[in-house]
C-alpha cells in the first residue's frame, strides 16, 4: 500500500495507534473502544454487504443495524491484533473502498476523522500541525460534508489558516460562522463538536 496519499498516511498512523493502545482504550465515538473502531474500519473495507449501512443509515436504519451487527461479530470472534492488521493492510482490490477512483474519495475523511477519534480521547492530547497541502485537501471535503451540517440554516465556514477563504451554506436569516483550520472544521461538521478547536460566532 502506497504511503504517499493523505488517506494512506492517516490509515497507517491510525493502525499504529490502535496497536499501541490495545483494544480497550476509549475513543471519541460514544460507546466505542478502540476494538469497536478497528472492527468498524475492517468491516467497511471488506464487507460489501455492510457498506450501504454506512451511507444510507439515516434513510434505512435496518441497513445501519446490519453493518453494526457485522462489526460486532468481527470484534467478538477475531483476535484484536488480526483486526488491526486488516486496518493496516487496507481494502482489497475487489472492494469498492480499494478502487483507485473511489477509495480516496471516501477514505481521506474516514481516516483523518477516526485517527483523531483515537488521539483526542487520550488525556493531554494536542492538535496536530498538518501541511498546507493536507489542509487544502481536507478543506475540499469539509465544503461537501458541511451541506448536511447546515440543514437549511445559514452557515459560514471560515479557514483560520488562510485569510479570506470561507464557504457560505444554507439560506436562513440567522448566520452562524465557524472558524478553524480545515482539520478542526472537519471534526466539527462530522459531529465531534466537543473536541473540535473552532471559534463560533
Amino acid at each position: 500500500m502506497s504511503s504517499s496519499s493523505l488517506a494512506d498516511r492517516e490509515r497507517a498512523e491510525l493502525a499504529d495507534l490502535l496497536e499501541k493502545l490495545g483494544p480497550d482504550a476509549p475513543t471519541c465515538c460514544e460507546g466505542w473502544t478502540t476494538a469497536h473502531l478497528a472492527a468498524h474500519v475492517a468491516t467497511r473495507d471488506r464487507r460489501v454487504d455492510a457498506m450501504p449501512g454506512y451511507g444510507l443509515e439515516q434513510v434505512s436504519p435496518a441497513l445501519g443495524a446490519w453493518a453494526h451487527r457485522v462489526e460486532d461479530r468481527l470484534r467478538e470472534s477475531a483476535d484484536y491484533a488480526d483486526v488491526v492488521r486488516q486496518v493496516r493492510d487496507g481494502a482489497p482490490r475487489w472492494s469498492p473502498m480499494g478502487w483507485p477512483g473511489l477509495g480516496p474519495l471516501f477514505n481521506t475523511t474516514e481516516f483523518v476523522i477516526h485517527h483523531e477519534d483515537v488521539r483526542r480521547a487520550r488525556p493531554g492530547w494536542t492538535p496536530r500541525k498538518l501541511a498546507k497541502a493536507d489542509q487544502d485537501q481536507i478543506w475540499r471535503a469539509v465544503v461537501i460534508l458541511a451541506r448536511r451540517a447546515a440543514r437549511g440554516r445559514s452557515l459560514v465556514l471560515r479557514r483560520a489558516d488562510v485569510p479570506g477563504e470561507e464557504k457560505r451554506l444554507g439560506s436562513g436569516e440567522t448566520v452562524k460562522t465557524v472558524t478553524g483550520e480545515p482539520l478542526e472544521l472537519l471534526l466539527w461538521v462530522s459531529g465531534r463538536k466537543d473536541v473540535a478547536r473552532v471559534a463560533i460566532s
